[in-house]
């Protein structure tokens, strides 16, 4: 073969593989803009007896009482949830579990995060985590979120009276992260770029959070592992999460920073209430718009930092308090599901690959009427709703929730 047989044979060649590549690269590039975000709800623990639970609230206390002894307060007021396919259920039983994870599953959730208690090495409400963790079932993915305010009688009313507090410390944290750090090396435990993620409720109550995560980070990396941390953020405090010593920030629904205002409020309100024109529970509660609440939260500023989306289906904690609780009225999977679909359009935009997330608040908060878990009202409406967020996919419109007739919203694609 002549020289200019073998350049044109190499330059053919080469012009094939460069395509292949550009083809590959363009692949990939499709791959990642479409890629699903993970949704990963919220999993509340609470749902079996415990020696402090009996000593606190009387024996046998789980959430299930707080749930049932709700009433409607007001019209239309949708009061007490229900469980409908998993009825009253113990936590303390694995069959419960399995059929949690495998009703996540059915619905598109990715894993649970589940909320870990813990107060200078004791642990409360402990028990279902480490029956999945020593079994190994259910085959679910699960990382944890460490719940660290006081523990108070918050559900009687009496916040300021504390039962268990946190006391912070450097040895604290040494001890806290090496007693987590078995659950990491699980393969079920959900990661970001092969790092464990790991959430913490409120920063804010640590006395030194760049130290704790300074503390965590260095005993992690002594065994081999690298930590992800996430801070929830509650309100729309714009703390970004770096300046602490953390790697993000998930926006936890409901942002009370975005709640709007109460329905009936001020002295016009209570004004209303005497008169007994209106119900008491509108002053003697917080009760606030879902559709608001959603408006407000699609319309949030995108931060410079790191934040991943959180949506929540409903929220009512009237079975929990007699005066002060906050009520959503007006929660509906229709709305619900335009926040996740905008939630996850939003995550697949500001992120790539396994760092695309979700977090739904919450597969099982039944005393705050907050839940994806099927009740006797809507059954599966809101695994539905979400499903099918998930599985549209990318569309080209954009769901807004438009104010019309004061504080009442409607749905519209645009």
């Amino acid at each position: 073969m002549t020289l200019s047989h073998q350049l044109g044979s190499y330059k053919r060649n080469y012009g094939m593989v460069r395509l292949v590549k550009e083809l590959e690269n363009e692949q990939k590039g499709v791959n990642e803009t479409h890629e699903l975000p993970r949704l990963i709800a919220f999993y509340l623990p609470q749902y079996h007896p415990t020696a402090e639970n009996d000593g606190w609230w009387g024996r046998g206390f789980t959430e299930w009482r707080n749930v049932v002894r709700a009433r409607p307060l007001f019209a239309g007021h949708y009061q007490p949830h229900i469980p409908a396919d998993l009825g009253f259920y113990d936590l303390r039983l694995p069959e419960v579990r399995e059929a949690q994870a495998g009703l996540a599953r059915q619905y598109g959730i990715h894993g649970f995060c589940y909320y870990h208690y813990w107060f200078n090495g004791r642990r409360l409400l402990d028990r279902p985590f480490q029956e999945v963790l020593r079994s190994g079932r259910p085959n679910f993915p699960f990382c944890l979120c460490w719940a660290n305010e006081n523990w108070t009688r918050r559900w009687d009313g009496l916040d300021e009276q504390i039962l268990i507090s946190q006391e912070y410390s450097e040895s604290d944290d040494l001890a806290h992260i090496h007693a987590l750090l078995p659950s990491m090396t699980d393969s079920r435990y959900i990661k970001v770029s092969g790092k464990p993620v790991l959430l913490v409720y409120k920063t804010s109550l640590l006395p030194n959070p760049s130290r704790t995560a300074d503390v965590w980070r260095r005993a992690a990396q002594r065994e081999g592992i690298d930590l992800y941390l996430v801070r929830v953020e509650t309100f729309a405090d714009g703390v970004d999460p770096t300046a602490i010593g953390f790697d993000a920030s998930v926006e936890f629904a409901p942002d009370w920073a975005n709640t709007g205002i109460p329905v009936m409020h001020g002295r016009v309100g209570r004004v209303l209430s005497k008169l007994g024109i209106v119900p008491k529970a509108y002053t003697n509660h917080a009760v606030y718009e879902y559709g608001t609440l959603v408006g407000n939260m699609m319309r949030k500023q995108i931060p410079c930092y790191k934040r991943f989306p959180g949506v929540m289906p409903s929220w009512d904690n009237s079975s929990r308090r007699a005066r002060g609780a906050v009520i959503f009225r007006g929660a509906e999977p229709t709305l619900y599901e335009a926040w996740v679909s905008a939630a996850i359009e939003r995550a697949r935009q500001r992120f790539r690959g396994d760092e695309r997330l979700v977090f739904i608040n919450a597969w099982n908060e039944w005393a705050e009427g907050n839940h994806l878990e099927p009740d006797l009202k809507n059954g599966r409406a809101y695994l539905e709703s979400t499903c099918r967020a998930i599985n549209a996919g990318p569309v080209p419109g954009k769901h807004e929730i438009a104010k019309s007739d004061g504080e009442n919203f409607r749905l519209r694609q645009w």
